[in-house]
């Protein structure tokens, strides 16, 4: 849900899981590593953590949010996600980051960026995925 708290149904864990799967296929079907998935801390959730490939010897570290809508009804999966909620992927990415630190491990990246992974079901069962690369707003 867009306000930071778990699904309330099981109707909603099941598109979001179907969404975070379909965005793992599709991050790995770019060449990229997914490191970990459904994050959790006292401060929120991330979907994904992943590695992509950015040229000999670097790797761009991305986290990434899925939203996945059945229809339009209430607009496109990315319209959900809010200056508030950057904010918070944000701070759960430092977090992320000093978490492993903290754990000894080594954190192999050039760069750090937050991705947004739009799914939206479409007529015969299809699915659109729209991946917006270093969303800021």
């Amino acid at each position: 849900m867009d306000d930071g708290r778990a699904p309330t149904s099981s109707h909603d864990q099941r598109m979001g899981r179907l969404g975070e799967d379909l965005a793992d296929a599709h991050l790995r079907g770019l060449g990229w590593q997914v490191i970990d998935r459904n994050w959790r801390c006292a401060h929120g959730e991330i979907d994904i953590v992943a590695r992509e490939p950015s040229g000999p010897k670097r790797t761009t570290l991305v986290f990434v949010e899925v939203k996945y809508r059945s229809g339009t009804g209430f607009g496109d999966p990315l319209e959900a996600i809010t200056a508030v909620k950057v904010k918070r992927l944000t701070d759960l990415s430092q977090l992320w980051v000093r978490e492993r630190r903290a754990m000894g491990r080594r954190i192999d990246a050039s760069a750090i960026r937050i991705d947004a992974v739009g799914i939206l079901r479409v007529p015969g069962g299809n699915h659109r995925i729209t991946h917006v690369r270093g969303i800021t707003r």
